[in-house]
């Protein structure tokens, strides 16, 4: 199955049967990238009486009960409903599903006080105004054990509110990236890139609610740096972040 479409005045056209999923897969236990110290991943049988839904059980059917933490526990996409007093949901905020994306890897600097922070300059390096809806980030180095990484209380690599600016400047409507968060683990509540990234606290009418952060993917380094189809799948979720399942298509340019 192909697919044409434009975008900026360009033709481009996509194979639809050669997904490339960037998600993490999520495992009951303990399998699972980890964040923020959320609760292990859980899925348990349902219990009506003495009938367990479990065919493990005896039962004819599985019904599990499932306990996750979007933003803890793998990959995830979140709205500005994540900082804000206001109400927004995950599941108003994304009407749209695909995307013009850049993929585009970076090492985080290491700063003077330890800290790894993607900057500004270096993202200018790697996106210009209105090349793409979307950006995805992969960050360096990366293998498989982002996977089922530990992440709580190891202050892992984020991104500088002015690189995140320079994305908004580009016109980014959705970032995804393979780090927990785009902010600092403990910056005392400042969360100056989530804020800068949906401009949020400026006035009312300028709050970037159409856009969305996705953290915790996995990009292999077999996908190559460049522009692809993006499909961002979340569940319709009346909350301020969804499980996703973000799905990148190679290009072709032309129909």
């Amino acid at each position: 199955m192909k697919i044409n479409f434009e975008y900026n005045g360009l033709g481009y056209s996509a194979s639809l049967n050669h997904p490339l999923d960037i998600s993490t897969p999520l495992r009951a236990g303990l399998e699972n990238p980890n964040a923020y110290w959320a609760p292990p991943v859980e899925f348990i049988p349902d219990v009506i009486g003495d009938f367990v839904c479990s065919t493990a059980a005896g039962s004819p059917v599985n019904s599990m009960n499932l306990r996750i933490n979007p933003h803890g526990n793998g990959t995830h996409t979140e709205c500005v409903g994540h900082i804000s007093q206001e109400k927004f949901t995950i599941n108003n905020c994304l009407q749209r599903f695909h995307f013009l994306a850049k993929l585009a890897t970076v090492y985080p600097t290491k700063m003077p006080d330890g800290d790894r922070v993607v900057l500004r300059h270096q993202l200018k390096e790697l996106l210009l105004p209105g090349e793409a809806e979307a950006f995805i980030l992969r960050t360096l180095p990366n293998d498989d054990s982002k996977l089922t990484r530990t992440y709580s209380g190891s202050n892992p690599p984020y991104l500088h509110h002015e690189a995140v600016e320079w994305l908004v400047e580009c016109g980014v409507q959705h970032l995804l990236l393979d780090l927990p968060s785009v902010d600092r683990e403990e910056d005392g509540g400042k969360l100056l890139a989530h804020r800068a990234f949906w401009q949020y606290g400026h006035l009312a009418d300028q709050i970037r609610n159409n856009c969305t952060i996705t953290e915790l993917i996995y990009v292999e380094n077999e996908i190559q740096d460049g522009v692809y189809l993006l499909n961002l799948q979340i569940a319709s979720l009346e909350s301020d972040a969804s499980p996703s399942k973000p799905v990148i298509y190679a290009l072709n340019i032309g129909h």
